[in-house]
């Protein structure tokens, strides 16, 4: 083999094994690939079964931090010229408006695919612990999940106020008067989020910090911890239900046992247990279907940046309200919450806000974290799509789910000027600006 073709063959033979050693070892020699199995069933790797969201939620994150550095070249964190570098970003800088797009269309893409990633684990029953697998700790796993998804909206609402327009001012004045609603500690929260009494530089520098350093370091930890987590437990839950037969053969077939390599060689005998399924090796197969899964995301991210804009509005402005002043749409269905259980009875006001804004959604992140201790569904259940034997909880869950949707449509598409409803072919009466 020629010098050239060697040097060729050491660069690319993790995706073009030419043996079965080799595709073993590009697992085990690769530093992104480390964290793979050296073979996986047709199953874990199947389109059907997870859609693949968390690879492609992965693959978002690392668009975000790409084009996030790219902007932090431009941006530059002051109440004085942060909305100016934006403007800069979109009208000056070559192709800044298309970097931009991609980072906040990729941020939007990203909340969605984690949430969907953590429903299609819900209805698969993947967060459940198996008693086949004692070593494994998929709740804990699941937890770890809950609280990416977190992470992965509380970046999206820190970038929110970065480039300091009206949509993001009126974001950060909703999401710190919900917490003022929490009793006792509620001012404390307050101050906190706005680095002070009012919204100003402290609130920029606190909301920039957090979005470009604190929270991409927890989630990058995070997602490490994911991935390891998912190796401990035996892969992907849809391994769990497949059988599996003892097999006699040597304890590594092919390696011989000596003693200081003076005795002769032996191979013990040994059981070991191997799954009945079809399983092939991670590379290049399951390496190849990554990379159909990278080229697509990278694409619709693409597509949608090169003809969709992304809003910027006014400069960030104290003196006049937006009417009707709106969150985040993944933040709308609390929004929503706020404006629902904000009831007035004979001059006695329920504080929406703390019940719509606080209560409600912290019980059910709490009901999400400790449902996979209080699941008491069959072993025959974990990793199988919408299994009758869960027709239950997966009925409410969903119905949860289906509520959280239409909260979120009624607030992005049927709000109107003083937060009124208003259908899509209905126009708006003309409201002068609040002050």
């Amino acid at each position: 083999m020629s010098r050239s073709r060697k040097t060729s063959r050491s660069i690319f033979w993790s995706w073009s094994p030419a043996s079965g050693r080799e595709a073993t070892q590009a697992v085990g020699f690769n530093i992104l690939l480390h964290w793979f199995p050296a073979k996986i069933t047709d199953r874990s790797r199947s389109w059907g079964y997870s859609a693949w969201l968390g690879t492609i939620s992965l693959l978002l994150f690392a668009i975000l931090a790409i084009t996030g550095v790219i902007l932090m070249f431009v941006y530059v964190p002051s109440v004085e010229r942060a909305y100016h570098t934006i403007k800069d970003v979109e009208f000056v800088v070559s192709y800044g408006w298309f970097i931009r797009r991609m980072h906040r269309w990729a941020a939007h893409l990203m909340v969605a695919c984690v949430f969907l990633h953590m429903i299609r684990v819900f209805l698969t029953g993947a967060y459940k612990k198996s008693r086949k697998n004692i070593h494994g700790n998929r709740p804990l796993n699941w937890l770890i999940g809950l609280a990416l998804l977190l992470l992965t909206m509380l970046l999206s609402y820190t970038g929110y106020l970065l480039p300091w327009d009206q949509l993001a001012l009126w974001a950060i004045t909703i999401g710190a008067n919900i917490a003022r609603s929490v009793p006792v500690i509620g001012e404390q929260i307050r101050f906190l989020m706005q680095g002070g009494t009012i919204i100003d530089q402290n609130t920029l520098i606190i909301w920039y910090t957090l979005h470009i350093a604190v929270l991409p370091l927890i989630t990058t930890g995070l997602i490490a911890w994911h991935m390891w987590r998912i190796r401990k437990d035996g892969g992907l839950a849809a391994i769990e239900n497949i059988p599996v037969e003892e097999v006699k053969g040597d304890a590594i077939p092919g390696k011989t046992y000596t003693l200081m390599g003076i005795t002769q060689g032996v191979r013990p005998t040994v059981l070991y247990h191997r799954i009945k399924d079809k399983t092939g090796l991670f590379v290049p197969t399951t390496l190849h279907r990554i990379g159909i899964v990278l080229l697509f995301t990278t694409a619709v991210v693409m597509f949608l940046s090169l003809f969709f804009s992304v809003p910027l509005e006014e400069a960030a402005s104290l003196e006049w309200t937006p009417n009707p002043a709106k969150a985040p749409w993944y933040f709308l269905w609390l929004q929503e919450l706020v404006t629902i259980t904000t009831v007035r009875v004979r001059g006695i006001t329920l504080n929406g806000g703390f019940v719509g804004g606080v209560v409600i959604p912290g019980l059910l992140v709490l009901l999400a974290a400790v449902w996979p201790y209080l699941d008491r569904s069959p072993d025959s259940t974990v990793g199988v799509w919408l299994p009758r034997k869960r027709v239950i909880q997966n009925t409410v869950f969903l119905l949860i789910i289906i509520a959280i949707g239409v909260l979120i449509f009624i607030g992005s598409v049927l709000r109107g000027p003083n937060w009124g409803i208003y259908m899509p072919w209905e126009a708006w009466p003309h409201h002068p600006t609040m002050i």
